[in-house]
């Protein structure tokens, strides 16, 4: 057994959700927030049988696409202003972090 923990951008959540729902996988989502943006992720966690890892890696990567962003920089606090950028950059964003963890013992009560 595996417990697959997959970062997702909040734009992609719904259809990752009913994705998953409709190929008979039950996943726990989680709010969380990214540490670079600051933006608004949700974390999944699916518990999966290991013959089906790769079924829920696939649900993941058609449903979760990156893309760009144009987002303010924030000021240097105490650093060298001379390198900050004043202006909003491009960076991409989205997409997903996963990770595949594997799980010793399963309990369902």
């Amino acid at each position: 057994m595996k417990l697959v923990v997959a970062v997702v951008q909040d734009q992609d959540s719904n259809r990752l959700s009913n994705a998953l729902t409709k190929n008979g996988f039950r996943a726990t989502k989680l709010a969380s927030t990214g540490g670079f943006l600051r933006s608004g992720n949700t974390t999944f966690l699916i518990g999966t049988e290991d013959s089906l890892v790769q079924k829920v890696l696939d649900n993941i990567r058609d449903n979760c696409r990156s893309r760009e962003q144009m987002v303010a920089p924030i000021s240097p606090m105490g650093g060298n202003a001379d390198a900050y950028i004043p202006y909003p950059v491009e960076v991409e964003v989205g997409g997903a972090t996963v990770f595949v963890l594997p799980i010793e013992q399963f309990h369902h009560f």
